[in-house]
């Protein structure tokens, strides 16, 4: 059996979905949101996501990771910011030596419902059928969760 974390990165709010691949049968393991404020500083948000998703990984030991790419906002300086949530998650991947694979937001739409363009209540009906246990909270879980699911069917054959 492998388990998968996918992540769903945001400067507020991160998606985390867990599951797990045995004989080509996905299961839902876990999901959850990993909140900041506002008012933090960056480096303060930075830290608390690192922290938080050192708790997750060392809870759930995942053997691969999946997270989605960032695109590029009209606000500049939000996307920046993004970019940073990105790295630090990322990072406390790799301190963890967990391979990680990134995909973009089209290849998991994809993936998950068979159009690049899926709205996300799309996305959440299809993660319902893929993973009918799943109790996502958040359209972040629900991402997040797609994210690994997609990381299983782009990259592995259990």
């Amino acid at each position: 059996m492998k388990k998968i974390i996918g992540i769903d990165p945001g400067l507020t709010k991160t998606g985390i979905g867990i599951i797990s691949v045995h004989n080509n049968q996905i299961n839902f393991i876990s999901s959850s949101t990993i909140y900041s404020k506002s008012n933090w500083d960056l480096a303060d948000r930075l830290s608390h996501f690192y922290q938080e998703l050192t708790k997750i990984l060392d809870q759930y030991n995942p053997d691969i990771a999946a997270i989605e790419e960032t695109f590029i906002n009209v606000n500049p300086t939000s996307s920046l910011k993004l970019g940073h949530v990105r790295g630090a998650l990322m990072l406390t991947i790799g301190l963890k030596n967990i391979k990680i694979y990134e995909y973009s937001t089209t290849a998991i739409k994809k993936s998950i419902v068979g159009v690049g363009r899926a709205d996300k209540g799309q996305m959440q009906m299809m993660v319902k059928v893929l993973l009918p246990k799943a109790n996502f909270k958040t359209e972040d879980e629900a991402d997040a969760l797609a994210t690994a699911i997609c990381c299983n069917n782009y990259k592995f054959n259990f």
